[in-house]
């Protein structure tokens, strides 16, 4: 008797950039309602950005330690007072508002989050 093996699948892992966020702010971000996330750093970085649900605070039923969705950082300033709304928190001392663009929900994938922009390499087919 011959036994055939089917091929697997081509997988490719494709690196990207994520920043690991808070709940409930990670899943405003992944829903559009937070246009600018706020940091008390600059990034001169400019592109795709994964964003990642910290796995804590665990917030009701809230998606927590995966994958949300991919947005693109366009522009970083230092914020103003105008920028309050659609970065949903109030004006803090050395503020900057990373405006984000483009913003689309992915599959949730387990991810261990890290400070910072960091990279990570997510399994595609």
């Amino acid at each position: 008797m011959k036994v055939f093996e089917k091929p697997s699948p081509r997988v490719r892992f494709v690196t990207f950039k994520a920043l690991s966020v808070k709940q409930p702010w990670a899943s405003m971000i992944a829903s559009g309602s937070k246009m600018i996330e706020t940091r008390k750093w600059p990034t001169k970085y400019r592109g795709e950005l994964i964003i990642v649900a910290s796995k804590k605070p665990a917030i009701n039923n809230l998606p927590t330690g995966v994958t949300l969705c991919i947005t693109e950082i366009v522009d970083c300033q230092p914020m103003t007072s105008a920028d309050e709304e659609l970065a949903r928190c109030e004006l803090y001392d050395g503020a900057y508002s990373w405006f984000l663009a483009n913003t689309r929900p992915i599959k949730h994938i387990p991810v261990k989050g890290q400070l910072g922009i960091y990279t990570i390499d997510l399994e595609l087919p």
